[in-house]
């Protein structure tokens, strides 16, 4: 599903071929496993781990089945740990490693084989920037740095196949080379929301800068002055003949409502009040709706609750290579804050770069030559901290019935 050069595709059809030279076709053909053929395939020992492993089942383990498209088919999910594993058969978790590799490796020259589903080939912009937020999300989380290489590699394709820069214009898609339709507001959000994300975890001002640039345009196409929120075309789109506003948040969000985010999000980076005035505008244009039937639209209650509450600034002052400023980051990423932006001032150029946006990050520095926390609202902070003990602390306070009130958040 990834282009060779960094952009997620469209979709993979789920129906494919039973066999080669075959008309029959069935829902995960390509996926699915017979018992019989797994324990043929890896051998007895290989095979008992795998499918404790794995949940393989003489019947099948699809819970439901209306269709009877997974009879005595199993859809490999691991069930259990590889420490769990090696528990129930009595081998070193080094040992297990091996087996289930061989196996998969066994596995995968085997599928190759089987008839591949179609694939959809497009990069569209706006599923590339949510992909782009995932992978950057998981190194915030997991510390794997293959995903952030995966989320540079998208954000890089749309950057370089899918933008404009005179125009400062993205456009929608690209197959075997740019498509000439221009992006619509969920290109927009989704691509900004992305650019936050990453910034977040790679802390690279280029991607913010960006986000900024784009999120200027969106607004200029289509935004609503008067009433708020945002169309989902633009007005020089002379073949639209209404113009509409999304608002339900379904198999994907809304552009409204990832823009509402976006904009709190640059507004408390940046201690910008149109921003944040923007993003109440878009919220209140949906006030009917979030009233009515909330359940519609869950991330644009996402964003009420950030315009409802007091986000915090994290800022961390240190070198993005130090080890105590990557063991400060991996504390913030530890809790669960969830209105909060981070950011680096790491003293040379990606602090310069919001020192030009915020008074404030003129004067944040490192106590004794060590990284150190600075926790914030609206910039007004609690007194720096270079133990993590105590930035722990920090991340965790919450507001009780107009009190501040401090407690571990996992």
């Amino acid at each position: 599903m990834t282009d060779r050069e960094g952009g997620f595709y469209s979709a993979e059809d789920a129906d494919s071929l039973r066999a080669q030279g075959k008309p029959e076709h069935a829902e995960g053909a390509f996926y699915v496993w017979p018992k019989n053929e797994i324990d043929r395939l890896l051998g007895a020992e290989r095979a008992k781990v795998f499918d404790y492993q794995f949940g393989v089942e003489p019947n099948g383990n699809a819970p439901e089945d209306p269709q009877g498209e997974f009879k005595n088919k199993n859809i490999l999910i691991q069930r259990h740990s590889v420490a769990e594993t090696a528990k129930k058969f009595g081998q070193s978790e080094n040992k297990i490693e091996q087996l289930l590799a061989e196996s998969r490796k066994l596995q995968f020259e085997a599928r190759a084989k089987r008839p591949r589903p179609h694939l959809d080939d497009k990069v569209v912009t706006a599923w590339n920037g949510l992909m782009i937020s995932a992978f950057a999300r998981a190194y915030q989380v997991l510390g794997d740095p293959a995903y952030m290489q995966t989320a540079n590699k998208a954000a890089d394709f749309i950057q370089q196949k899918l933008y404009r820069t005179d125009t400062n214009t993205v456009l929608r898609s690209y197959r075997q080379g740019a498509s000439d339709v221009n992006g619509f507001a969920a290109d927009y959000a989704f691509l900004v929301q992305g650019l936050l994300d990453l910034y977040e975890a790679s802390f690279d001002t280029g991607r913010i800068e960006w986000a900024v640039k784009l999120q200027q345009h969106q607004d200029e196409l289509f935004g609503d002055a008067k009433k708020g929120g945002y169309y989902s075309t633009s007005e020089k789109d002379s073949d639209v003949l209404l113009r509409m506003k999304e608002a339900d948040d379904t198999a994907e969000p809304s552009p409204n409502s990832v823009t509402a985010l976006n904009l709190l999000r640059i507004g408390y980076m940046f201690d910008q009040t149109d921003a944040r005035h923007s993003a109440e505008e878009t919220i209140k244009a949906f006030a009917t709706q979030i009233e009515r039937a909330p359940t519609s639209a869950p991330q644009m209650l996402v964003a009420l609750s950030w315009s409802r509450s007091k986000p915090k600034q994290v800022v961390i002052a240190g070198k993005d290579d130090d080890a105590a400023t990557q063991a400060m980051l991996r504390e913030v990423h530890r809790h669960f804050v969830p209105h909060e932006v981070l950011i680096l001032a790491d003293g040379g150029k990606n602090q310069q770069f919001f020192s030009d946006h915020v008074e404030f990050m003129k004067s944040v520095n490192e106590i004794d030559n060590r990284a150190t926390a600075y926790v914030c609202e609206n910039f007004v902070c609690q007194l720096p901290t270079n133990d993590l003990r105590k930035l722990a602390d920090l991340l965790a306070r919450r507001r009780a019935n107009g009190k501040t009130t401090a407690g571990n958040s996992e």
